[in-house]
């Protein structure tokens, strides 16, 4: 059973961050993920301080406040002149080491570290379950990220046309009419719930990985965004459950090998794309020279 719960929290998270990872990957902010699951360590230890309690969700709520704060500050600084991986980096290494501080300072008899607030393990996933009135309903994992997706869902689908706009043509969608900048928030809202709803549980190097392998996989194969998605999904799906048996193979890190299935797939799009792979095009344009020495013989 364990197994399961493992593949279904990781097929979760992939879907949940391969949705908002495409409008990423299309917006060039890939890394947003990467930021907010390491800037809202502020968040965690002062909801740990003001509460006093190491619930999970207390902590996620001062994650999700601080994630959205990051986000804010992002979209400030990149306004005011500043390039936006540059702001992106500025941003949430300040904050990383603002919670680095924070912890050092008030935490030092507290077992409160950065592995047990920031780095979750997605093989203690079925273990750390959800109870209401005494009746167990599955890890809390599952639920969270599961939430987190079809929250992700609803909203994509309802505002659709307008993220898709916005991603491709900002300067198209202002003079229809499409408020830009409240899409802009809203998608990065999604990001930080996403992100936040995740880490705690499976780990950093699984949502990050996979806001951006899988997306950036699904756009080598594909030209329409709808397609992007699905794929995405389909891609990030396959990952999980390959990876699992990998690392149960190997003995090996989950969280490790999922994602570095997800690398080999990108490599494998990377070269055999039918548009944008290496070695199509080299092939492509070996056949085109020779038709063309072809018809200038005869």
């Amino acid at each position: 059973m364990s197994t399961f719960w493992i593949i279904l929290t990781g097929a979760l998270v992939a879907s949940t961050c391969g949705i908002v990872g495409c409008f990423l990957v299309l917006r060039k902010m890939a890394m947003i993920g990467d930021a907010i699951s390491h800037a809202v360590l502020p968040g965690i230890v002062i909801a740990f301080l003001i509460t006093g309690s190491r619930d999970s969700l207390f902590m996620m709520l001062g994650a999700a406040a601080i994630g959205l704060i990051t986000v804010f500050l992002i979209q400030l600084f990149h306004h005011s002149g500043v390039q936006s991986d540059a702001a992106i980096g500025v941003v949430f290494t300040a904050l990383f080491a603002v919670g680095v501080v924070l912890i050092s300072i008030f935490t030092k008899d507290i077992d409160l570290d950065l592995d047990c607030v920031l780095y979750g393990e997605i093989a203690y996933v079925p273990w750390n379950t959800l109870h209401i009135g005494g009746i167990e309903i599955g890890p809390k994992a599952v639920w969270g990220v599961g939430l987190a997706l079809l929250l992700t869902v609803i909203v994509i689908s309802l505002f659709y046309k307008q993220f898709k706009i916005c991603s491709f043509d900002p300067a198209m969608a202002a003079a229809v009419g499409i408020p830009v900048v409240l899409f802009h928030y809203l998608l990065m809202g999604l990001v930080s719930i996403s992100t936040v709803a995740s880490f705690e549980s499976v780990g950093a190097i699984l949502v990050v990985g996979m806001l951006v392998i899988p997306p950036a996989t699904a756009y080598l194969l594909t030209e329409k965004l709808s397609k992007m998605i699905i794929y995405s999904i389909i891609i990030g799906c396959f990952c999980s459950i390959i990876g699992y048996y990998v690392a149960h193979l190997l003995d090996a890190s989950i969280a490790g090998s999922m994602i570095s299935i997800a690398g080999f797939f990108f490599v494998l799009a990377l070269l055999f794309s039918p548009t944008h792979g290496v070695l199509v095009r080299k092939w492509k344009q070996k056949q085109f020279i020779h038709e063309d020495v072809t018809q200038t013989q005869v």
